[in-house]
């Protein structure tokens, strides 16, 4: 199975945000769209970084009430684990394993294709084992 594959069924959809925002935006979108990471890009649609609930985290326990008007820019990741569509699923799940992220972008080139979470991986691969074990219970059973 490839990354392609998932986000056939998922969409490519990304939810951004500009560098120059604050973290009391980023906090306000990550609840109202219940997700866990933004994507971030210039206006170009360049991709910069991401920021993620942990960023948030880290960010509010370091600067308390400071974080409100604090700037994207300032607390966004932006040395990028990243992925293609013809990535297979089980080698993007060991990346984001050994590498602890939850949260990998998709690029084609240089531009961003689509986001996978480690919980769509984990999906992808549980469907995909179930339909093998049935094919397999069905094949033993003629």
């Amino acid at each position: 199975m490839k990354v392609k594959d998932i986000l056939q069924h998922k969409g490519t959809d990304v939810h951004t945000i500009s560098p120059d925002a604050t973290m009391q935006q980023v906090m306000e979108t990550l609840i109202e769209r219940r997700i866990g990471s933004l994507v971030v890009c210039n206006d170009n649609g360049n991709l910069l970084g991401i920021i993620t609930e942990r960023d948030v985290l880290r960010e509010c326990t370091q600067h308390g009430e400071q974080v409100k008007s604090t700037r994207v820019r300032e607390v966004m990741t932006t040395q990028l684990i990243v992925a293609t569509p013809d990535d297979d699923v089980q080698y993007v799940m060991s990346i984001m394993t050994h590498n602890r992220v939850r949260h990998l972008p998709i690029l084609v080139g240089h531009r961003l294709f689509g986001l996978i979470s480690i919980g769509d991986v984990v999906k992808a691969q549980l469907e995909a084992t179930e339909f093998e074990n049935r094919y397999l219970r069905e094949y033993i059973s003629h």
